[in-house]
């Protein structure tokens, strides 16, 4: 189930304060596949292994946050940056 609305447009990065949109199937696909090829990592540089149903990504497209259960987790050790990954 999607995020509603209301709530996406209060959420931000919980570290630079930038609003958060819906992350884009093509990129939800490629993120997992680096997931799955256990090339992701998070922030705080663990490795992550679950791959992910939803996600958020700020607008300037640096940092991506899991949703969970229909709740976005954003933890700032949980965000995944995307400048680890070629083409994103």
């Amino acid at each position: 189930m999607p995020v509603d609305g209301k709530l996406l447009e209060i959420l931000c990065c919980p570290v630079s304060k930038t609003p958060l949109t819906v992350l884009g199937r093509e990129k939800l696909d490629k993120l997992n596949a680096a997931i799955a090829g256990g090339e992701a990592l998070y922030t705080d540089g663990a490795k992550v292994t679950t791959a992910l149903q939803e996600g958020l990504i700020t607008n300037d497209g640096k940092v991506i946050y899991a949703i969970q259960d229909d709740i976005p987790i954003l933890l700032e050790e949980q965000g995944i940056g995307t400048t680890q990954f070629q083409d994103f």
